[in-house]
């Protein structure tokens, strides 16, 4: 007979052990960005795009190889293609955005994507547009208005584009939702790699001044390559251990964390409004999930 006590902890150990991926995947995401700047100071955001790529292949080519390449085809090559074209429009936006704008800003305008994910889903895919999900499109517009002040402030280029690039994120989404029900996750990221490196090399090589990397770049290259997977590996191990609720509230951990590494590696100010901003657009993105998940488990 089973332990009832070893029962009632599992779930209790599943949720430290999903917040320690979630961790995973700040830590990711923060790397992540610190490779881009130490890098685009000398090569365009093309170029690092293209490195991306070309890191993020061989490894996806050595787990096809494991699994058997038979196993990556697509049945919705189209949709591949469409849904890549876009992803790759916000990772662009991202990349200039940490170039422009102070790392805990990036951080919290980047967490609007899953208001913009609602309502493109709202009007497009037919989705409802339930009460709380309406409430947390309103907290989110609330929070983007607090960070950017409009009137008060001059609006910065930066924002502008890293706010497209969330969007870009929650079109690609919707898209990726589709996507889920023919093809795996892990056939979704193959062919995430294999598209996008055409669209960052060409303009890389015919549009900008490609840049060689020197020694001392690669390994910069190397982590802004493997962080691009492991970020996403780590959430989706957080959310095969324990709900939304458990891992949103920990990725929040982001904003701080990227606040702090910026403030000491590139002794970057945070202005309050951002930090006020960025709560409410966590707090209407919690908002929400809280709700799905009830309504899920009743």
């Amino acid at each position: 007979m089973a332990d009832p006590a070893a029962q009632t902890d599992q779930p209790a150990n599943n949720a430290v052990l999903a917040a320690c991926w979630v961790l995973g995947t700040a830590a990711s995401f923060i790397l992540m960005m610190i490779a881009v700047r130490e890098l685009s100071t000398n090569m365009s955001s093309f170029e690092l795009l293209s490195f991306r790529s070309l890191i993020g292949i061989p490894i996806m080519c050595l787990v096809a190889w494991r699994l058997g390449f038979d196993k990556v085809k697509t049945r919705r090559i189209g949709m591949q293609v469409s849904r890549n074209v876009v992803h790759f429009g916000g990772q662009w936006c991202w990349v200039i955005g940490i170039t422009l704008l102070p790392m805990a800003h990036v951080t919290a305008l980047e967490f609007t994507m899953p208001m913009w994910t609602a309502i493109i889903a709202m009007l497009f895919l037919g989705e409802q547009a339930k009460s709380h999900r309406i409430i947390a499109v309103v907290m989110g517009m609330a929070g983007v208005l607090v960070i950017l002040r409009p009137g008060l402030e001059i609006v910065t280029d930066g924002a502008l584009v890293v706010l497209l690039g969330a969007l870009c994120y929650g079109v690609s989404n919707v898209m990726m939702k589709s996507l889920t029900a023919d093809d795996a996750p892990w056939v979704i990221v193959f062919w995430m790699q294999i598209i996008q490196l055409p669209l960052a090399l060409l303009p890389a090589v015919f549009y900008f001044d490609w840049v060689w990397p020197s020694w001392a770049d690669a390994p910069w290259l190397l982590a802004m390559g493997l962080t691009g997977m492991s970020a996403h590996f780590c959430l989706a191990r957080a959310f095969q251990l324990a709900d939304a609720t458990v891992c949103i509230p920990v990725d929040f951990v982001r904003l701080p964390l990227a606040a702090f590494v910026g403030w000491l590696v590139y002794t970057e100010q945070v202005s309050v409004w951002v930090l006020a901003g960025a709560i409410l657009i966590f707090a209407g993105n919690y908002y929400s999930v809280w709700r799905e998940t009830r309504g899920v488990k009743r």
